[in-house]
């Protein structure tokens, strides 16, 4: 190989390491940052969900400002009916539950337990003795006190915990205006800062990131909501104590298919078993699981959500835990946005893998040349410089 050749084949190696390390550099001060940047990441979300209603408005006839203060006033309003409603009932559905357990406890031993100890032959009752309990605490008393000691240290640090959520909470609103305000100003601003070679590209996948995500987060939520409280208010009239934290819970499961409705069936109809024990009340579980089946499957989610989503229930999964495992609280609220760019990305990957000579041994036909989407390095900036859409 030519000596210029190996120059500079050292150079894009030195530089792909100079970006990779910056990369890691800024994950590292996002994760000591968290607590910090939880509200501008909340703030980033609704501003990204509620501009396209500014800019629908905008094209009315309404003023930017104007618009602005509609949709803020609109979310606000949303949220604070929805906290004013549901706090309460959830902390009431919660009491009920508490008040409820020994119940519970009583249906599980006395009539789930030995009816699965008859057809499996197993000995379940083993597990819930207060002797071999206690003998296991004894066994593992080191492990217990481990545990202690972590409770501890979390109840210690609550105080800053509180005056941390307290925070997000009173600046969230604040940042969410500011944001929605100038979102197209900031997203300008992002635009002019891409080399003007890889724009062309770069626009693509950010209007292809924005409607992965917005298939997703605005599309699913939309349907998680009906679906929490069509849930909730089908198994309340069935006659449920705890219908309503029943069906919020298998709504917010909404997005992992068959959990959902599995949740409903399952644990609505443990609880209609326990406070009913009779098939009348199993049925109307049943009436409402299959109705929520039909809404969700043939009404909602395909006007709603369609095929935009582009996400695996298990991709969508794997992305919280991992959000959360890394980076706290705030990696589980930035997982979504990140998994769908990333799945973007993959999808560009392959494509421009399918086009290379690598892929096609250096006798592609034709029709496998690489299109003028996935040429970056010879992309040229359109002429009028427009910002990628966000």
């Amino acid at each position: 190989m030519h000596p210029d050749q190996n120059l500079t084949t050292i150079a894009n190696f030195y530089r792909r390491v100079q970006w990779a390390a910056l990369i890691v550099a800024i994950l590292w001060v996002i994760s000591l940052l968290g607590p910090v940047l939880t509200p501008f990441a909340f703030a980033a979300l609704l501003s990204w969900m509620g501009d396209p209603v500014v800019d629908r408005l905008q094209a009315r006839g309404f003023r930017r400002i104007t618009a602005v203060v509609i949709v803020f006033a609109v979310m606000v309003v949303i949220l604070a009916l929805g906290l004013l409603v549901l706090l309460p009932l959830v902390e009431q559905q919660l009491v009920t539950l508490a008040q409820s357990l020994p119940r519970y406890r009583d249906w599980l031993v006395g009539t789930a337990l030995p009816w699965l100890e008859h057809r499996t032959g197993l000995h379940l009752m083993a597990w819930l003795d207060p002797e071999w309990l206690f003998k296991l605490v004894g066994e593992h008393w080191e492990g217990a006190k481990g545990v202690a000691t972590s409770v501890l240290g979390y109840v210690s640090r609550s105080g800053l915990a509180l005056v941390g959520i307290v925070a997000t909470i009173a600046l969230t609103p604040i940042i969410t205006f500011f944001f929605l305000r100038d979102w197209d100003l900031i997203v300008a601003k992002i635009g002019d800062l891409i080399p003007r070679a890889y724009y062309p590209a770069m626009a693509k996948l950010a209007r292809e990131s924005d409607e992965v995500l917005g298939g997703f987060l605005r599309g699913q939520f939309l349907v998680m909501l009906v679906m929490g409280l069509f849930y909730g208010l089908g198994l309340w009239l069935v006659g449920l104590d705890v219908g309503v934290l029943i069906g919020l819970l298998a709504g917010l499961l909404t997005f992992v298919p068959y959990l959902g409705p599995t949740t409903v069936v399952v644990v609505g109809g443990i609880a209609a078993m326990v406070q009913f024990g009779d098939w009348k009340h199993l049925l109307g579980v049943g009436v409402v699981w299959g109705i929520g089946q039909v809404l969700e499957s043939y009404v909602l989610t395909p006007k709603l959500v369609g095929s935009r989503i582009g996400l695996h229930p298990v991709v969508v999964i794997f992305a919280v835990m991992a959000g959360g495992q890394l980076f706290g609280f705030l990696g589980m609220l930035l997982a979504l946005p990140a998994a769908a760019v990333i799945n973007v990305l993959l999808r560009y990957a392959d494509d421009f893998y399918r086009h290379s000579q690598a892929y096609t041994g250096g006798v592609a036909p034709e029709d496998a040349a690489p299109t003028d989407d996935v040429q970056m390095s010879a992309a040229q900036p359109p002429s009028d410089s427009a910002p990628p859409a966000a």
